[in-house]
């Protein structure tokens, strides 16, 4: 470590990056057997949540580009999983649904993905979860207190 440097050992947010990259490695394997991948089951869950979301709106819910979600949405559309108009109703927005066949896929993810974070919390008491859960929420909103403050 240089004199400046972060001391990755005692850096949360190293930590924190290392964490979510162990658990999107791990959310990628149990999905891989369905087909999927992390991004394919984000945007499956979005719609469930928030039908009639724009690729936009999608791409930002799934931390991927407008361009990665429009390809993915073709896809998703070719195999039949979710609906969008030939044309927009209203301005460009081609707003997007999860289909039947949809809805059974991102069933059987959920399930896969359930088990990656039960998995993950697994050494933890309900008490020491709800912590995590304040703490991170907590950093959340600071940051993006002081990014809108900036």
């Amino acid at each position: 470590m240089s004199q400046d440097g972060v001391d990755l050992d005692k850096s949360l947010g190293y930590l924190m990056k290392e964490a979510s990259s162990a658990l999107r490695a791990a959310m990628e394997e149990a999905l891989r057997p369905l087909g999927m991948s992390v991004t394919h089951y984000s945007c499956l869950e979005l719609l469930a949540q928030r039908p009639g979301l724009s690729n936009s709106e999608l791409a930002r819910g799934a931390f991927v580009t407008r361009q990665s979600m429009n390809v993915l949405l073709q896809n998703l559309e070719r195999e039949g999983h979710v609906t969008r108009p030939a044309q927009a109703p209203v301005g460009k927005v081609l707003p997007t649904r999860l289909t039947p066949r949809g809805r059974r896929k991102l069933e059987k993810a959920s399930a896969a993905v359930r088990s990656v974070e039960l998995r993950m919390l697994a050494g933890l008491t309900e008490t020491e979860q709800s912590a995590a859960f304040r703490i991170l929420r907590s950093m959340i909103h600071s940051l993006r207190d002081d990014a809108d403050g900036a």
